[in-house]
This record gives C-alpha cells, sequence and structure tokens, in this order.
C-alpha cells in the first residue's frame, strides 16, 4: 500500500434548519457565534483539531441536487465525553428540559460508561459518556 498523507478532517452534518442545530451544538458547549445562525454553511473546530460542518440542506443542493433526506434510523453519531457521571445526568437533563429530545436518559453501561443518548434537531444521535468509578478505561 502506498503512504498517504491522509488526516481526518472534519465531520458534516446536513440540517433542516440550521439556527435550531446551531443552538442545540451551542447548549452542549461548543462556541459557535451567533451570526452563524443565518449562515448555509458553518465550520466548527473542535477540541483536537477536527472540524463539525454544518449545510443546510439547500447548500448540499446546490452541488448535488439529487440529495434526499435519509430516511429510518440514524447512521451517523456523534459523542461528548463528560468529567463525570453526574455531568452525563446534568447535561442530559439540561438539554432534555431545554426541549431537545431525549433518546435514552443515562443509565450505567455494561462497558464501564455513564451514558446517555440525545436527538439533535434533525434526529442524529448525540451521546453523552463518561467513565463510572472504578471502571478500567
Amino acid at each position: 500500500m502506498t503512504s498517504r498523507s491522509l488526516r481526518f478532517h472534519f465531520i458534516g452534518l446536513v440540517v433542516a434548519d440550521m439556527a435550531a442545530s446551531l443552538a442545540f451544538y451551542r447548549a452542549l458547549g461548543l462556541d459557535i457565534p451567533a451570526e452563524a445562525d443565518a449562515a448555509p454553511h458553518v465550520e466548527v473546530t473542535l477540541p483536537g483539531g477536527p472540524l463539525l460542518v454544518l449545510d443546510t440542506v439547500a447548500t448540499v443542493r446546490s452541488f448535488d441536487p439529487n440529495w434526499t433526506t435519509p430516511s429510518g434510523d440514524s447512521r451517523a453519531g456523534l459523542a461528548f465525553a463528560c468529567a463525570d457521571p453526574a455531568e452525563v445526568d446534568r447535561v442530559y437533563g439540561e438539554l432534555v428540559a431545554a426541549g431537545y429530545e431525549g433518546h435514552m436518559a443515562p443509565w450505567d453501561a455494561f462497558w464501564g460508561q455513564r451514558y446517555a443518548v440525545l436527538h439533535d434537531p434533525d434526529g442524529n444521535g448525540v451521546d453523552l459518556l463518561a467513565p463510572l468509578p472504578g471502571a478500567a478505561q
């Protein structure tokens, strides 16, 4: 196999309502300027360097006119690490109270993490996780 200089660069999401999607990701702690709400394309630098890229349906259709909204369950998911199990519970509770869809309430997963799943405004799975005390990581 030939040597390549590839590096992971971004996670892309197609969103129906940019402002609603950005509000959700702001609620998770991402620093996104308010003026981005009206943009058709937004890039947010995540800790460690990769980007979270959000494009409106119209933007995607401008270069892929045959693009259609996927049906069925989400095939992509994002995960946010929390400092501890209590933060998983707190963040999940805050976002559900703010009106976002909780998919799976926090639970102690058999693999040693406190885990919860939310849906962003477009139905993408967004996981919250933290190691359980005493769990091997």
